[in-house]
This record gives C-alpha cells, structure tokens and sequence, in this order.
C-alpha cells in the first residue's frame, strides 16, 4: 500500500454519467490506494450527476456521497491535488485541448459509448453495463504495481488495458 493514494482523474465532456461511474467505482473498490476524481469540461450546469449513473452505483453498492459535477478548470487550480493519471472517458472530452495538469502525469483515452443515448427504455440497462465495464478495467487497474512503474511504461499498460 502506497505512503498515500495515487489520484487518478477522469475526464468527460458534461461529467455526468461515464466520468461519475469511474470515480465512485474506482473509489470504492480502489480504498486507500487510490483517490480517484472525475471532472468535465462543460459540466452540467446544474451541477448534478445523471440520475440513472447514481442509481446503477447505488445498487451496486457504491457510495454517491458527494459526486457532482464539476470542471476540471478545479483541478488546474493552486492547490488541487497532483494526479498520476487523467483518463478521458468519452470520445469529445479526447478529442478537446486538455488544460496543462500539474505534475505531467499520464495520459490516456478509455472510450465508453454514452449511456444516456440510449433509447428511454433502454437508458436503465445501459447505465448498468457501462458500470460493469467500467468497473471491469478499474479491477485490471488494480492489478498493475503503479507504484513501480515509470511513465512510460505506464503509459504502455494503460494503452494496452484499453485494447484488451
């Protein structure tokens, strides 16, 4: 266990659905080893996250406890914390100028299709299963030794976490 958590920040356009999951999922089952944040940039203006994301984390057992959304202009600013990695989640968030992060750390792009497009009916099926994929790399994630790792390397595992 690391003297202090890696932080990990997830990206996505609106910050109200993939990038949500992400955080809570890697918070839950990540405890102590990572401290894990999401952020957008153009997050929902009413600073809430997709109700069906909080229902499906809910029910999976994963805390909602203080998820909004939020810019990642936060996460720039003095004093935010230093992250390891930023991951985008969504395909507009990756194909978006990044601000300059703090500490360099390393990039990579894990692309979900957005389940908040999903026809009405299907929206609650949909939020599961990105939750199910989201929380199946975040388990692969676990299984890297980070802490080891330069960035290079990292950079090469996280790519090849996303492929597999």
């Amino acid at each position: 266990m690391p003297d202090r958590p890696i932080n990990i920040l997830f990206l996505c356009t609106h910050n109200s659905a993939r990038s949500i999951l992400a955080e809570a999922t890697l918070n839950h089952i990540g405890r102590g080893r990572f401290q894990a944040f999401s952020a957008g940039s153009s997050p929902r203006a009413n600073q809430q996250p997709n109700p069906l994301g909080l229902q499906v984390l809910r029910s999976a057992g994963i805390s909602t406890e203080g998820l909004r959304s939020k810019s990642w202009d936060e996460f720039v600013a003095p004093g935010a914390p230093e992250m390891r990695i930023v991951i985008t989640v969504c395909d507009s968030a990756a194909a978006e100028t990044c601000p300059y992060w703090p500490g360099s750390p390393v990039k990579v792009h894990w692309g979900y299709p957005d389940p908040s497009n999903a026809e009405p009916e299907k929206k609650p099926q949909a939020f599961e299963l990105t939750r199910q994929a989201i929380a199946y790399r975040m388990l692969q994630l676990l299984s890297l030794p980070l802490e080891s790792m330069g960035n290079a390397e990292l950079q090469a595992k996280l790519e090849a976490l996303y492929k597999s």
